[in-house]
């Protein structure tokens, strides 16, 4: 997002620092959005930091930090929330520190790596890892080293990589910069930059390297809406669900300017060992401007490798009469779709546990035989809405099947499974037969079974992945052995209805 407190053509007046050297033919970014997004003047720009820094008050954190996320606007609205962030770091040591932002001025279909030598700021200059960059793009096709998304452009100088570094000289002092600038923010490139990031980084000394991920929240929405959307966000943050957002940042369902950033961090961190995800602090732009008509959203978060049992799953469970007003809700949406060709309007409901956003799947039976089923696997609506939209699908638009008829509305029966986060399955001999479902993604393909399945068919492990592989995800049966498949699991609370 672009917030400036001064016009953007004076933040691009070079000063002295913003020189690019030429001397052995070195390629240096200079600064773009200073007197812009942060302080020109270098003392000024250190004192405001401090100042920030000091009035910090993140919780204590002991364990290892792998990864965190750090907002990218104006300091003058991030500022608060930024400070948390930073305020983790101090004390702690790292010599690399690799910086994923998005694009906000020119548009490429990969993932960028700054092809120069250094990046600078009003605080100096900062070396780049040339000889990680270099073995970074190797390892997958969708990374490349190049100035794209890093050279200051007639279109504006992006700054989701700039505005962090300050911050990092300030608190960490001498390291070594991996600037990275993501095109595609798609699933797949956010995986292959967190495998690759992770494949270079797991067998160096631990700490050796941070991964910092650049990234706003929600973008002009009221007040309360923006804090409605970004602690959906931040919900499936904390469950560590990056499955889940990135899928919600493409459809735009949520929104993170530096969504793609945020999931490579966590896949990369995940595979570094970092197993809990802390929200530090939440604010947006009209916490600090005043205005609440038009706000950006902004979050404080750390990806750390918490000791075994000490990361722990949110619970989630429901009453009898909150699974008893589901089932009404699902059958009466059929039946409504059904007979008069329109969706069922249900009025608000009470209930704390089905206004929470939640991934669900609808089954109809009919004399034992399925009818239909459909659901949505991430949480992208309250639970109310999302049981009326997938019962109603299930109805009319499972492709397996014809619609259902009215004269099929009394001998249905109807069961629904309320889905947890998902998370990616790390060892497959810890998958629980009756308790995980399953997702399964290997590029385009993609499949899942509810946890009931393998129990409905007497599956043991080997046959569940099996079955998942071809049945679902159309791959041969030993697809889920491919280090290029991702597994994730997930509870469900399930229930059901019987009619006579």
């Amino acid at each position: 997002m672009i917030l400036l407190s001064a016009p953007l053509v004076a933040s691009l007046a070079f000063a002295p620092w913003q020189h690019v050297h030429s001397a052995g033919a070195q390629k240096v970014r200079p600064a773009g959005v200073a007197g812009g997004f942060y302080p020109a003047d270098p003392k000024v720009l250190s004192a405001m930091i401090d100042d920030l820094l000091a009035h910090a008050t993140p919780p204590p954190i002991h364990d290892p930090i792998l990864a965190v996320v750090a907002p990218h606007a104006g300091y003058q609205f991030t500022g608060p929330v930024v400070a948390d962030t930073y305020a983790e770091l101090k004390g702690r040591k790292f010599s690399r520190v690799v910086v994923i932002g998005p694009t906000h001025y020119v548009g490429f279909d990969f993932t960028s790596v700054y092809d120069g030598d250094a990046y600078t700021t009003p605080l100096g200059t900062v070396q780049v890892d040339k000889a990680f960059a270099r073995q970074l793009v190797k390892l997958s096709p969708t990374i490349q080293l190049s100035g794209m998304g890093h050279d200051i452009t007639p279109a504006g100088a992006e700054h989701s990589i700039e505005v962090q570094l300050p911050w990092l000289q300030r608190v960490l002092g001498d390291f070594q910069l991996v600037p990275i600038v993501m095109g595609d923010q798609s699933y797949e490139n956010s995986r292959a930059l967190g495998v690759a990031l992770a494949r270079l980084i797991e067998n160096e000394k631990p700490g050796s390297t941070l991964i910092l991920a650049s990234s706003d929240l929600s973008h002009f929405h009221t007040y309360d809406e923006a804090e409605t959307m970004d602690h959906k966000t931040l919900n499936a943050l904390a469950a560590w669900d990056y499955f889940s957002m990135s899928r919600n940042f493409q459809t735009g369902v949520w929104e993170a300017c530096g969504g793609a950033p945020i999931v490579a961090a966590m896949i990369a961190a995940e595979r570094m060992g970092a197993n809990q995800a802390q929200v530090l602090k939440y604010a947006n732009s009209g916490d600090t401007s005043g205005d609440r008509s038009r706000v950006v959203g902004y979050s404080a978060d750390v990806f750390v490798k918490a000791p075994a049992g000490k990361a722990v799953e949110m619970p989630f469970s429901l009453s009898d009469r909150d699974k008893n007003e589901l089932l009404a809700l699902a059958r009466k949406s059929v039946e409504q779709a059904v007979e008069q060709r329109k969706q069922y309007e249900p009025g608000a409901t009470a209930s704390e546990a089905l206004n929470q956003d939640r991934g669900a799947f609808v089954t109809l039976n009919e004399a034992g035989e399925l009818r239909g089923c459909i659901g949505y696997t991430s949480a992208t609506k309250p639970l109310y809405l999302t049981v009326r939209d997938t019962a109603t699908l299930a109805a009319l638009r499972d492709p397996r099947f014809p619609p259902v008829s009215a004269s099929e509305l009394p001998l249905l029966e109807y069961e629904i499974s309320v889905l947890s986060p998902l998370r990616r399955v790390l060892d497959v001999h810890q998958i629980k037969i009756g308790q995980d479902g399953l997702l399964m993604k290997n590029g385009e393909h993609e499949g899942l079974f509810l946890p009931q399945v393998p129990v409905e068919q007497k599956w043991g492990l080997q046959k569940y992945l099996q079955e998942l592989c071809v049945e679902k995800a159309n791959m041969p049966s030993n697809c889920w052995q491919d280090p290029n498949t991702d597994i994730f699991k997930f509870t469900a609370v399930v229930f059901h209805e019987h009619k006579p």
